[in-house]
């Protein structure tokens, strides 16, 4: 039997309404539906509503996640999104992504607070951890390991670290912890990284921009 395999797009800030639909128009028609694979797609606020809309007009086997929530409830706090509004179309939410701990100066209390955030609303956290020393917030199961020098950089981490990192993960928070890879991630090495039995997938930065690219990482991962 196939391992479970996550796909998971992040546009980061990238895509208007368009563009977003014509990503979906391609990327849609792409898809089939495997059981040990979920591809995942998480577009910009703004975007979140008609991805969500075209995906299930077409029927994809396409799960729509946002790439953060806030980790207060609802009220008054400009600017956030709540878990509780973005439930009604999302099923999952990257936190803890180095980006936002460097650029808006997050903390591992905070990241927690939007943990529990999105599990009251039943949306799956998917936290973004750099190394085995970023602590994990209790009750989450899925997590990315991205190393800070491969974000962006062209510069990947090789499979074998990252499967010993993800191994390391595991024993310091249980065994059933999925472990995805992000960083520099392309067609070209998302094979190698998908076959180390400790990694769970890939979340995906620069290449999910590009339809093609982001396809052509999706077959692969079927095959897996």
């Amino acid at each position: 039997m196939n391992k479970q395999l996550w796909i998971i797009a992040n546009w980061k800030s990238n895509k208007n309404i368009r563009e977003a639909l014509e990503w979906i128009d391609k990327v849609g028609p792409e898809l089939e539906n495997r059981l040990h694979v979920k591809v995942v797609v998480c577009p910009a606020f703004t975007d979140i509503e008609e991805v969500k809309k075209a995906v299930l007009v077409g029927n994809y086997p396409l799960i729509v996640g946002a790439q953060d929530v806030s980790p207060f409830a609802e009220g008054p706090y400009t600017g956030e999104e709540s878990a509780r509004i973005l439930s009604e179309l999302v099923d999952l939410a990257i936190l803890g992504h180095f980006e936002r701990r460097e650029n808006f100066g997050e903390t591992d209390q905070m990241i927690s607070e939007k943990v529990q955030q999105a599990k009251k609303f039943n949306i799956t956290p998917l936290v973004c951890v750099q190394g085995k020393e970023i602590k994990v917030p209790e009750g989450v199961n899925l997590i990315a390991y991205e190393p800070i020098f491969a974000i962006g950089s062209g510069n990947p981490d090789t499979p074998q670290n990252a499967a010993l990192v993800a191994q390391g993960l595991k024993e310091q928070y249980g065994e059933d912890l999925e472990v995805l890879y992000g960083g520099s991630v392309t067609s070209d090495n998302s094979k190698a990284f998908l076959q180390q039995e400790e990694l769970s997938g890939l979340l995906i930065g620069k290449s999910s921009l590009d339809p093609e690219e982001f396809v052509k990482i999706v077959k692969i991962a079927y095959l897996i």
